[in-house]
């Protein structure tokens, strides 16, 4: 019973610690969010163009190939 006890207190030390720390995050604004946000898609969308590119150019060289 005294190590649950010990455990519940441990746990709610380290609550109290992570609410203490989550005070001293600085947080982005709306318009700085909005603004990653932005860059991130745009990044995926390019990434994800090259390699469906790359993709489709390496599954038509193997049909070249395997079709010789």
């Amino acid at each position: 019973m005294a190590a649950l006890k010990e455990n519940i207190n441990e746990l709610v030390q380290y609550l109290k610690d992570s609410k203490g720390e989550l005070k001293k995050v600085t947080w982005p604004s709306r318009k700085a969010t909005l603004g990653l946000t932005w860059v991130v898609l745009l990044t995926v969308f390019i990434i994800s163009l090259y390699l469906g590119i790359v993709d489709l150019g390496l599954t038509k060289i193997i049909k070249f190939i395997l079709s010789a």
